[in-house]
């Protein structure tokens, strides 16, 4: 399995960004009966979990990010989305999606002031 992450780059503070993670190597009935999930990690700290999407549709999403980020997925691609509003300073971090074992390479996403 592999996950490409891709979507991440330069912003100003109050902008917005849209990341993909495309899964390969899964068969799709595998890919719909997981959760997937994004990380991220700052400079200098531990990574965290941002958002994540379960089989069954339910989300969930880290207090920093309610409001203003949206997670959703494409099982017929199997690719899942992070749509980023309202970008702040502090979230500007690298990006990783993962499913089950396996994590994506990441996309740095870095929010201007």
């Amino acid at each position: 399995v592999q996950l490409q992450a891709s979507g991440g780059g330069l912003v100003q503070a109050g902008g917005s960004l849209r990341l993909s993670c495309a899964a390969s190597g899964v068969i799709l009935s595998v890919f719909r009966l997981n959760d997937i999930t994004w990380y991220r990690q700052a400079p200098g700290k531990q990574r965290d979990l941002v958002a994540t999407t379960a089989s069954g549709g339910t989300t969930n999403y880290a207090d920093a990010v309610k409001g203003r980020f949206t997670i959703s997925r494409d099982n017929a691609k199997k690719t899942v989305y992070l749509q980023m509003n309202l970008l702040k300073p502090e979230d500007t971090a690298v990006y990783y999606c993962n499913f089950g074992r396996y994590w994506g390479q990441g996309t740095l996403v870095t929010v201007s002031s």
